[in-house]
Parts: structure tokens; C-alpha cells; sequence
């Protein structure tokens, strides 16, 4: 897998530059990993409803082909893209998300937090009150979201069984955008950052970690 770093880039510049790459590509093409920050931004998946776009401000609002809602990216976030032809890999979509969280679980799990999962909502998501406590969640609870944040977002698109978009990894973010939305389409879900909880807020050394962990979940 070649690792591009591109730096703090365009949302809809590497986006087309995404959707360009994985049309043009081939069975031979090596899988390529992009890392980057963007600008204010909020994206629209295609399943964005119109409702839980709150008050946008003077923060661009864009279309997306990927998967999801809508969410908010921003300095102090790490965006990775991989672009991976999973027929190579011999899985198919649940598999590549379940390997995508699994690679965020084991990132926070190397700086002493404790990354979940809720079910049918893809991302990562911490106990806000103890987020480096291991028991599992009791359940089931009337509220899945009960007592957790959402540190880390999955939105994905599939073309000819290879993947483009990605996921986003909150580190050290002015987090109050996330309050001008439903974040992927939850009212009232709690988004947070690796410092919030007791993190690091050094963008490379966490970019590096989730490099490593997802170039091992993404190996053919």
C-alpha cells in the first residue's frame, strides 16, 4: 500500500481527485492509503436529510457520493483515505467497514482509550464518563448513544469493488461545528476529541499509529 500525505487540502479538490484515481485504475493499480486535513466543511453523505443540517453558518456545505449523513471536517482531524480494491482482498463492504473500526479501535487502544462500536452505526464511539473503561456496554439501553461520544466518523463509496472516501479521526478540533449539526444524523450525539478525553493532541504521531494499523487490517 503506497501512504500519500497531501497536508491540509481542498475537501472537493481530493475528492475529485479520489473518484478520478479509482475510476482510471486497473487489477494491477496498488492500493494507496491518502492522509490530510481539510478546511471547514460540512459533507453531505446520501443520506443527508435536509434537518440535520442545524445552522451551517458561514462554514461551506458540499455533496458527497459517499455513504451516510452529514458531517463536519476540520483542522485537528485526521482524514484517511484508502483506496483499496477489495476484490484483492477477497471481502466484501461489512468486512472492509468492520476492518476500518477495528483499525480506529486499536489507534485509540495504543494511546489507553477504549473505542466501541454501536450497532448500525458506523464509527467509533467512547464512554464519555470513563473512556479508557474496558467492560462492555450493558445493554440493550433505549438510548444506544447513552453516555457516549463519537470520536471517529466512516462514510465510504464503493465503484467496481474498490473503495474511495474513508474515515475521519478526531484529535485536537474546534469541535463546536459539530453543534450546527445532527452528526450523521443523530440528534443530540455528543462528538468529542482524542484531548477531550485525555489523548494526545499530536496530529502526526496519532496520523502515524492509524497509518500502521490500518496498512496491517488492509493487507491482501
Amino acid at each position: 500500500m503506497i501512504l500519500k500525505t497531501l497536508g491540509r487540502v481542498d475537501w472537493q479538490d481530493t475528492a475529485a481527485a479520489m473518484q478520478a484515481f479509482t475510476a482510471a485504475r486497473g487489477p494491477d493499480t496498488a492500493d494507496e492509503l491518502w492522509l490530510c486535513e481539510h478546511p471547514p466543511v460540512f459533507t453531505l453523505g446520501l443520506a443527508a436529510k435536509p434537518e440535520h443540517l442545524l445552522a451551517p453558518g458561514d462554514i461551506p456545505v458540499v455533496q458527497s457520493n459517499r455513504g451516510g449523513q452529514v458531517t463536519y471536517h476540520g483542522p485537528g482531524q485526521i482524514v484517511a483515505y484508502p483506496l483499496v480494491d477489495l476484490s484483492r482482498l477477497g471481502i466484501y463492504v461489512k468486512e472492509y467497514v468492520f476492518r476500518l473500526e477495528a483499525a480506529l479501535i486499536q489507534t485509540l487502544e495504543r494511546f489507553g482509550l477504549t473505542g466501541l462500536r454501536v450497532p448500525s452505526a458506523p464509527g467509533i464511539y467512547v464512554r464519555l464518563a470513563d473512556p479508557r473503561a474496558h467492560a462492555a456496554p450493558q445493554g440493550p439501553a433505549l438510548d444506544p448513544f447513552e453516555g457516549l461520544g463519537k470520536v471517529a466518523a466512516l462514510g465510504i463509496k464503493i465503484s467496481r469493488h474498490c473503495s474511495y472516501h474513508g474515515l475521519a479521526l478526531n484529535v485536537a478540533m474546534d469541535l463546536e461545528p459539530f453543534s450546527r449539526i445532527n452528526p450523521c444524523g443523530y440528534p443530540g450525539l455528543r462528538t468529542v476529541d482524542l484531548v477531550t478525553l485525555g489523548g494526545p493532541s499530536d496530529w502526526a504521531a496519532v496520523a502515524a499509529v492509524l497509518t500502521e494499523r490500518l496498512a496491517a487490517q488492509l493487507q491482501p
